[in-house]
């Protein structure tokens, strides 16, 4: 296989702002992967909280890039055994994976969830994200893109005042996204009346590694909690189990769609709901998740939707949520630039 990767600097709309920083552009790393005069197309964005740079993951596959070009690549599934032996971070190995899938779709000539029997006459709805900011810019934020669910992002310490403010201005469905930043005594409290302003679920509110807290939160909240940053790789997923009611996925943090697919099933399994979220990826990313979207009972995936100009064209999510899925094989993605 030939490899050739792209840094783009993609510009935000908006400060996207949640509890520990905040930021205008997102650097993303676009890998291209050919063979038989195709190319698949895959991307992991940087990342300070994982302390990933796109320089980073540059140099870390191009150290095992001569490996790449002589591996006979069969299926995304073998590929991805090979990349886990190279030692690199997930988040290469995520933009490695999803190039990978998307070239295995269209050496196939269909599209992913196909070749996966995942049929997409029902899909859920993703949120579309507001990063804390003042009230006033929230509210601008969401009435300059009327959707049906948004995503919150809090971790402040005026949050419930947040929501109630906003909650003035729509009837839409809320979720909250505390990222790691609440107590357990404050999560549980605050779950009433969050309840009462029409939020569906509490995303990561504590930090990641307090377990026994989050036995608490789980015997007196009054939402449900939904992992994040508690539920990296595979191996995360049965830590859940009693600790949160569901996980949001992240196929950057675990490596791609493969082991996300196995991620899937194991928590359908141990009766846990299933999100997959995006990191403001370009429509590189987002077009990944969506041949996922059969098989989740939520999914946040409005990084495209949040950037002043996208790099790919793919998977369109139009008004209100409708996802439509291009009639191209593979994750459906063709690159502009």
């Amino acid at each position: 296989m030939q490899i050739i990767l792209k840094k783009h600097r993609l510009e935000l709309k908006h400060t996207f702002g949640i509890s520990r920083e905040s930021h205008d552009v997102q650097d993303t790393l676009i890998a291209c992967l050919s063979l038989d005069g195709k190319t698949g197309y895959g991307e992991a964005t940087s990342n300070p909280y994982y302390h990933i740079t796109v320089d980073s993951m540059m140099d870390e596959i191009r150290a095992v890039e001569d490996r790449i070009g002589e591996f006979d690549f069969t299926t995304p599934e073998a590929f991805h055994d090979f990349l886990a032996k190279q030692k690199l971070s997930n988040f290469s190995i995520c933009a490695l994976d999803l190039a990978a899938n998307d070239l295995y779709g269209k050496l196939l000539g269909s599209p992913l969830y196909e070749i996966w029997g995942y049929p997409t006459g029902k899909y859920p709805v993703t949120n579309y994200t507001i990063g804390i900011a003042s009230i006033e810019k929230m509210v601008e934020k969401m009435q300059e893109k009327p959707w049906p669910l948004y995503k919150i992002k809090l971790g402040t310490d005026h949050d419930v005042a947040i929501v109630k403010a906003l909650r003035q201005h729509t009837d839409a469905t809320f979720r909250v996204d505390a990222n790691c930043a609440w107590t357990p005594e404050e999560t549980i409290a605050n779950s009433y009346k969050l309840k009462e302003l029409g939020v569906e679920f509490i995303e990561q509110p504590l930090k990641a590694d307090n377990w026994e807290g989050m036995k608490k939160v789980m015997a007196g909240c009054a939402l449900p909690v939904i992992a994040d940053e508690s539920c990296i790789v595979e191996s995360d997923v049965e830590k859940c189990k009693g600790h949160f009611h569901g996980i949001n996925i992240k196929l950057t943090k675990c490596g791609g769609l493969t082991p996300a697919r196995r991620m899937i099933a194991k928590a359908g399994n141990l009766g846990l709901k299933v999100m997959v979220g995006c990191m403001t990826e370009s429509t590189v990313g987002i077009s990944a998740i969506a041949q996922l979207l059969p098989q989740l009972d939520y999914v946040d995936m409005d990084g495209a939707m949040l950037l002043k100009h996208d790099i790919a064209t793919g998977v369109v999510i139009e008004d209100h949520g409708k996802v439509i899925f291009p009639e191209l094989p593979g994750s459906g993605i063709v690159l502009k630039i």
